[in-house]
């Protein structure tokens, strides 16, 4: 509790002991990754290969047409992904297509037995590697 608020000293180190744990409390929250994110994926054109392409990957998805302000057509790709995978998806995705725009948001609850992602358990001792 701040009580002597004319002690400069006092405040700075308030402010900055409140301002680490923050941030450190963000990246163990990242390093746990617990839990489901909603990746949304915004491209013009066809979105035919980065279906088939993240299908092959494993991850389900559903393709929504819309218009944009700047293109006639655009597509809008809304998936479910575990925390987990998080970070091979964007490698993907930043890799193979970098000029889809993306959004990610936490999934706070989901349906208790819902199939939104597949990965084929062949892969679960090449995954531990990486590859």
């Amino acid at each position: 509790m701040l009580t002597n608020l004319t002690d400069y000293w006092n405040l700075f180190t308030y402010l900055a002991g409140y301002g680490i744990g923050t941030l450190l409390g963000m990246q163990i929250e990242n390093m746990i990754s617990i839990g489901h994110v909603i990746v949304r994926l915004i491209m013009p054109g066809d979105p035919q290969p980065v279906i088939s392409n993240l299908s092959k990957l494993g991850y389900g998805m559903t393709r929504i047409e819309g218009q944009g302000s700047f293109t006639n057509t655009v597509n809008i790709i809304f998936m479910i992904v575990p925390r987990t995978e998080l970070g091979r998806l964007l490698g993907v995705i930043s890799k193979e297509y970098p000029y889809i725009l993306y959004t990610i948001e936490d999934v706070r609850n989901i349906k208790d037995g819902a199939r939104i992602f597949y990965k084929d358990p062949r892969c679960k001792i090449l995954g531990f590697f990486g590859l």
